[in-house]
């Protein structure tokens, strides 16, 4: 069985590095020139929150042979129509493209390489790239999670391959109700992966201010309304009920979520927005396929999401070079 994460960047090059010392074998590809031979030369450096080294199998995208049974895809997924289909023509007739990306990215894969052959996988900790060849764990070792679920009842039988490669990192969750998984990260990375952009920040700095944890309470109960509107269920994170924990009707339970939130965020509080550091990088972020989908569902089903709106807006000025990130764009709420 052939393995391959395309796309390897802070959170691939980071799963590959536990997967190889795991005994799993699987080859990590990126475009960036640097950080491959890094990887070739000097082997995967974790550092963070866990600290370890580990050779690596490293390629770029030209030097693909062959064809792969289960392709891990991490890229941007604003590139997904033409990466994927791509990566079509090195995939085995059985095999299957797993996402680990942002927003609600298996239904166009799924439209390219069928509903059959497509998985989608949350992921419950965060990294940052340092550099080539180094990337750093920004959660606790407590969080390494995964949720993985399909598209069709009828999975296909590379299902327990993907989870058992997942496992060598961290416990797999088996989702039924999948696009209410997918809800859930949403909700996490539009709240806080918003705000980190807007202002420059990491969660924990963007949830601790009275003045921004107001925005990020605002960004969570628009995500919780829309889906509630949409008949959509959102699931636990981590065993954590979050609609539970941070929903209200009432001004005692908007103030405990309120105190909540910066508990809520604790073990990812050095996360760092990859729209932040796409941003740091001078690239175009991911903002429409994650507050961008809060804004279109609430459009669809006919509930306002004023404040994913105002964050859509402020990131696409910073990508035009209008604002820059900061503390300051709280001015715009």
């Amino acid at each position: 069985m052939r393995t391959a994460i395309y796309g390897a960047g802070s959170l691939g090059t980071i799963l590959g590095a536990y997967i190889t010392k795991s005994g799993g074998k699987v080859e990590l590809i990126n475009r960036n020139k640097a950080h491959i031979e890094a990887l070739q030369k000097e082997g995967a450096k974790v550092v963070g929150t866990v600290e370890f080294t580990q050779r690596v199998e490293a390629y770029l995208p030209e030097e693909m042979t062959g064809t792969y049974d289960i392709i891990f895809l991490m890229t941007k997924q604003q590139h997904n129509a033409e990466v994927v289909t791509m990566l079509k023509e090195f995939l085995a007739p059985d095999g299957v493209i797993v996402t680990l990306q942002n927003g609600i990215p298996e239904l166009q894969i799924g439209e390219i390489v069928g509903d059959g052959r497509t998985l989608g996988c949350t992921v419950a900790w965060g990294a940052t790239m340092q550099g080539p060849g180094v990337c750093e764990l920004t959660s606790q070792p407590d969080s390494l999670t995964f949720s993985l679920g399909s598209l069709t009842s009828e999975r296909n039988h590379h299902f327990e391959d993907v989870k058992a490669l997942l496992e060598m990192m961290g416990p797999v969750e088996v989702d039924e109700n999948f696009v209410g998984t997918r809800w859930s990260k949403l909700l996490i990375n539009a709240s806080f992966s918003g705000m980190s952009a807007v202002l420059g920040c990491t969660f924990g700095e963007a949830a601790k201010p009275k003045a921004s944890r107001r925005i990020v309470q605002a960004l969570i109960k628009e995500c919780i309304d829309v889906c509630a509107t949409g008949g959509i269920k959102i699931e636990p994170v981590q065993g954590k009920d979050i609609v539970m924990l941070l929903d209200y009707k009432s001004s005692l339970k908007k103030a405990i979520s309120f105190f909540i939130i910066p508990i809520a965020i604790k073990k990812h509080a050095l996360l760092k927005a990859s729209m932040l550091q796409d941003i740091e990088k001078g690239k175009l972020t991911e903002v429409d396929a994650i507050n961008g989908v809060v804004s279109a569902f609430g459009r669809k089903v006919g509930c306002p999401t004023p404040m994913n709106d105002k964050v859509v807006e402020i990131i696409h000025r910073i990508e035009k070079g209008e604002l820059k990130p900061s503390f300051d764009n709280l001015k715009f709420f």
